[in-house]
Parts: C-alpha cells; sequence; structure tokens
C-alpha cells in the first residue's frame, strides 16, 4: 500500500498575521504565475485562499521515512528562500485570521471558484480559513477498496479526535477542539450530500460509491453548476478518487509538523491491518462518536483509543513504529487542540504560541509544551 499526503500552511509574517500571497510566491521561485510546480523533492500548490500554500511529495512512497524526507526537503528549501520575509503554519484553522484579511486565488480555474461561490457563498471561514492533512492510500482491486473505505470510515472519529487541532477562530478560544470541521461541513450545506456530516455511509461495492455521487452531480446539474461534476466535489471525510486509484482521507486537520503528520499515517495504515478488531460501524454511533471528538478532542475517548493504539502497535512495520509514540502522547495528553487550548489559557496571548508552532514545523519537532 503507498501512501502520499497533502500539507496545507498559511503564509505568515512574522507577528503571524496571514498574508495572501502565495501567488507571489510563486512568482519569485519560477518567474510565472502557476497552479502548481516543482520544487526539488516536493510540489507546491495554489489553494483557494492565497493565505495558503500545498506541499506534496513528488512521488508516493512505501514507507514514511521517505515521505518525511521529501517534505521536510521541501519545508527547507522554502527557507533557504524565503527566511525572514515569511513564516509557514500548520494547524486546521489559522487562529487570528478574519475574513477580511483573506484573498480567493485569481489567475486561473476562476469558473470553478465562480461556480462554488454562486452555490455556496466562498466568502467564508469554512472555504478561506481551513487547513487540511489529506492522506491518500492506495487500492490494488475492488474488494480492497471497499474493506479500506469501511474500516476507514469506522476510524474517522478517532481519527478526529487525535488530529483536533483548530480550537481558536479569530483569535476566540471558543471550547471546541476542532473549529475547521465545523466550519468544513457547512460550507455546502445547500446540498448535504457532498459533504454528509463528515461519516460517509458503508457502501457493499464502488457502484454504490458511484451512486452516490451521481446524485450530487444530478443536484449539481439541476443548478447549473455541470462544471462542478467531477469526482473531487465530494467533500465527506474520506472520498474515493477512481482516476488516482486511492482513497483520500479529508477529516483530519493539518498538524504542527511533519513528523506528527507521518504518525497520524502510521497510525492509520497499522490499524488497517488490524483485521479482527471490533469497530463500530452504525451510522449514527459514528455521527455521534464524531460529534464528540468535534468538540472534546480525546478527552472522552481516551479509553477507546488506547485500545486502537495497542492494536496499531502490534500490527506495525518498524518504520510505523517510530513514529507511533507521538500519537500516544497524544492519547495521553490530549490532541494538539487540547495542548494549545490550555496553554493559551495560561498565556492569555497567542502569538507566542503561533511562533512555536511555527517553529515546530520548521525544526520538524513535534509539540510539546509539558
Amino acid at each position: 500500500m503507498t501512501i502520499g499526503t497533502e500539507h496545507e500552511y498559511s503564509i505568515n509574517d512574522r507577528r503571524f498575521n496571514a498574508l495572501p500571497v502565495s501567488d507571489r510566491i510563486i512568482r519569485t521561485i519560477c518567474g510565472r504565475t502557476e497552479s502548481e510546480i516543482l520544487f526539488g523533492d516536493v510540489k507546491l500548490s495554489k489553494e483557494l485562499q492565497k493565505t495558503v500554500l500545498e506541499i506534496i511529495p513528488r512521488v508516493p512512497a512505501d514507507n514514511l521515512a521517505s515521505l518525511e524526507d521529501q517534505l521536510m526537503k521541501g519545508i527547507r528549501k522554502f527557507y533557504h528562500i524565503f527566511e525572514g520575509r515569511y513564516w509557514l503554519l500548520g494547524l486546521g484553522m489559522h487562529p487570528t485570521l478574519t475574513l477580511d484579511r483573506t484573498a480567493v486565488w485569481d489567475h486561473d480555474e476562476g469558473e470553478y471558484y465562480d461556480a462554488y461561490d454562486r452555490l455556496f457563498n466562498i466568502h467564508q471561514h469554512g472555504w478561506l480559513n481551513i487547513q487540511a492533512l489529506q492522506i491518500n492510500l492506495s487500492y490494488a482491486h475492488e474488494q480492497e477498496l471497499v474493506t479500506m473505505y469501511n474500516r476507514i470510515r469506522s476510524l474517522l472519529p478517532y481519527l478526529i479526535a487525535v488530529t483536533a487541532s483548530s480550537p481558536i477562530m479569530e483569535g476566540k478560544l471558543t471550547g471546541i477542539a476542532d473549529n475547521r470541521l465545523i466550519c468544513y461541513r457547512e460550507n455546502q450545506k445547500e446540498i448535504p450530500l457532498i459533504c454528509n456530516r463528515i461519516i460517509p455511509e458503508k457502501i457493499r461495492s464502488a457502484d454504490d460509491y458511484r451512486a452516490t455521487q451521481e446524485e450530487v452531480f444530478l443536484e449539481l446539474r439541476t443548478r447549473g453548476a455541470d462544471i462542478l461534476c467531477e469526482e473531487w466535489v465530494n467533500s465527506s471525510g474520506l472520498i474515493i478518487r477512481f482516476s488516482r486509484t486511492c482513497l483520500e482521507i479529508k477529516a483530519l486537520d493539518e498538524q504542527e509538523c511533519i513528523r506528527s503528520d507521518m504518525a497520524v499515517c502510521a497510525f492509520v495504515r497499522s490499524m488497517l491491518r488490524c483485521h479482527s478488531l471490533r469497530l463500530e460501524t452504525d451510522q449514527t454511533a459514528l455521527l455521534e462518536l464524531t460529534e464528540c471528538a468535534i468538540h472534546r478532542g480525546t478527552e472522552e475517548l481516551r479509553p477507546e483509543l488506547n485500545r486502537l493504539y495497542d492494536a496499531a502497535w502490534k500490527h506495525a512495520t518498524p518504520d510505523e513504529r517510530e513514529y507511533l509514540p507521538i500519537i500516544s502522547k497524544r492519547i495521553a495528553q490530549g490532541s494538539l487542540a487540547e495542548l494549545i487550548s490550555r496553554r493559551f489559557k495560561k498565556e492569555q496571548e497567542i502569538v507566542p504560541v503561533m511562533e512555536e508552532l511555527a517553529m515546530c514545523l520548521k525544526t520538524n519537532t513535534p509539540y510539546d509544551p509539558m
């Protein structure tokens, strides 16, 4: 099973004000405005919001150490060029960004953004202030696809709990661990089936998934948005990318550093090998668990998370065991959202915390304020 990841980072000045300059950065690197460029060992890509850059490994990998190495070479290359000018920051949302400080990419693909804006109004946090860690896992054949899809579906609430990293919005601690998902699941509420409350329904075949997708396409066509009838329009927490022969996990908040992201990948892959692992499959129960994870992080799911971790450790490769202790600490101490919340309550100021988290990304060091 090969794995690829996508990492979204806000672009900041030294006081951690988000800057809508992704186009300027890409133009500085390659001399022209492009949506995506090769950047050493990674690809550098624009996002809808110009305050964010996406870093993607050039090629998927079989082992996480190789993936981590590619991504860190890209981040070091970025700082070699832009040291002192820009800081990159992970997390599921920029903690202090207000919508008047954002801007939409305005160089190409405008027809897609216009369609989205007409249907859903993209000038909201659920579009312009969200940063995800996306994990792409390859599948070999349809039966493997269906098995993996249904298992990941059942794991999503626990993965959300461990990766929650967006407790602050517009400078205010909201009391919610994962504000990104609160905003994300509402950003296309006019057609609820697109996001489907984060947790997709169980499938028996690829055709089950395609049938649901066709329902979405039909709704889009009736609203004159045929241009959006592509597989990527699905915004559930887990989607199938038939064109790439992979499953894409979309429900996860970006973490503070690449090493922490690799730990999440290790947790997912090792749990997929636990074929005897008992998992909840009922849709209503999974939605309730997801609400708990979004609002409380790991706090109320710790016993079950410990059970999943023990199973993951038993089935992990040596490569994955290098990263899994980070997940163990997140389960014991709380998700990044919980750590940030405790630190913010103590400091009563967010910029010093953002400085530390940005340094975590630059040095590839998991956040540990204990």
